[in-house]
């Protein structure tokens, strides 16, 4: 049995984590819709849809052959639900339970996330390896 990668380690982590995020828009749905825009209907409906892609992009990333597909998904989304996070930060007074720093932090935090995701959008680097020599 051959060990993980780290490449398939950390995919399975975000995997898990997105899992994790979007379940939460089911249990907990209004903090989501808390931090909905006021120019965006529908605010619980979309945080439904928001889970269910995050569920279900996150799962696909968990399969290894279904990781690029999802990877671009999961970094659509990332832009999708970053409006949320612009207003947060616009907006802390709506949001006294947080630091204002942390509402601001949030939007650098949204680009490392789309990086760390766009890695896998890539070849496996021993696929890629095996193509450059043959």
């Amino acid at each position: 049995m051959t060990r993980p990668t780290t490449r398939t380690v950390t995919r399975w982590i975000f995997g898990v984590l997105l899992c994790y995020a979007g379940t939460n828009h089911f249990l907990h749905p209004d903090g989501f819709v808390h931090i909905m825009p006021d120019y965006l209907p529908w605010h619980l409906e979309l945080v439904y849809l928001s889970g269910v892609a995050e569920c279900g992009l996150g799962l696909m990333l968990l399969v290894k052959r279904l990781a690029r597909v999802a990877s671009w998904g999961i970094i659509a989304l990332l832009i999708a639900v970053f409006p949320a996070n612009i207003n947060m930060a616009v907006h802390p007074e709506i949001y006294p339970q947080a630091p204002v720093w942390a509402l601001w932090l949030r939007l650098p935090v949204q680009g490392l996330l789309i990086w760390w995701v766009y890695q896998y959008t890539k070849p496996g680097l021993r696929k890629h390896r095996r193509r450059a020599r043959g």
